[in-house]
């Protein structure tokens, strides 16, 4: 049975991550007039994983998460500085970037009018829906569904009943997940009982405890397989 709705992953899946944090790390450390180095980037990013897997499995919301981050790096470097005025400049800067993954829009554009699409992301919602705005993409999307609106993050399957509930219901056999995320994207699907398209575009070793329907490793693929 053809496919009705395509429910795309933001992060890593239509716009590049790392260069959108490294950007607003650097732009947020000049305002505070802080040093920084290599070994800043080594830590936030391993304090940012660590409560970002904690939120995946619903033991801090977003808002905690976003302060947290910055307190707790700022305590590994012995920095005085007030985690959530940082927060939110660092959020701001997070916002402006719309770097997108090779050939999103081409992507995008082929599908518009064939199929409904809708952006199901963990991300925070001022960040996204300011990167959303800003760029070519969000004139796509019927719908962008952002867990910390929702009060659900995936892959919870709350979450997904919100999105299904919003989008009238559809037979779960016309709807895809696409995705980069083998914690949230695919398992959230997979659970639901969806169609799931892994976005491997780092060729990493597929799970064998995870049945994805499909693996791309470049966004133009997913053409063929919705079209089949």
């Amino acid at each position: 049975m053809p496919y009705e709705w395509l429910l795309f992953d933001a992060d890593d899946t239509l716009f590049e991550f790392a260069p959108a944090e490294q950007s607003a790390l650097i732009a947020s450390f000049a305002e505070f007039d802080l040093p920084l180095d290599a070994k800043v980037f080594d830590i936030f990013h391993e304090v940012n994983l660590r409560l970002w897997k904690l939120f995946e499995l619903g033991q801090i919301d977003i808002p905690t998460l976003g302060v947290q981050r910055f307190a707790d790096l700022f305590a590994r470097l012995n920095v005085n500085v007030e985690a959530e005025a940082f927060s939110k400049r660092y959020l701001y800067h997070l916002g402006q970037s719309t770097v997108e993954i090779p050939y999103a829009n081409e992507l995008l554009s082929a599908l518009q009018g064939r199929f409904k699409l809708a952006v199901i992301t963990n991300g925070i919602s001022s960040v996204q829906r300011s990167r959303f705005t800003l760029s070519r993409l969000g004139k796509y999307f019927e719908q962008l569904f952002i867990s910390e609106e929702i009060g659900f993050s995936k892959p919870a399957a709350g979450y997904f009943d919100h999105v299904f509930a919003a989008l009238g219901r559809p037979p779960k056999e016309k709807v895809l997940v696409i995705g980069d995320s083998l914690s949230s994207d695919m398992p959230g699907g997979i659970r639901y009982g969806l169609d799931t398209c892994w976005f491997n575009v780092r060729g990493k070793t597929k799970p064998e405890d995870l049945p994805i329907t499909y693996e791309i490793k470049d966004l133009r693929e997913l053409i063929d397989i919705v079209k089949a």
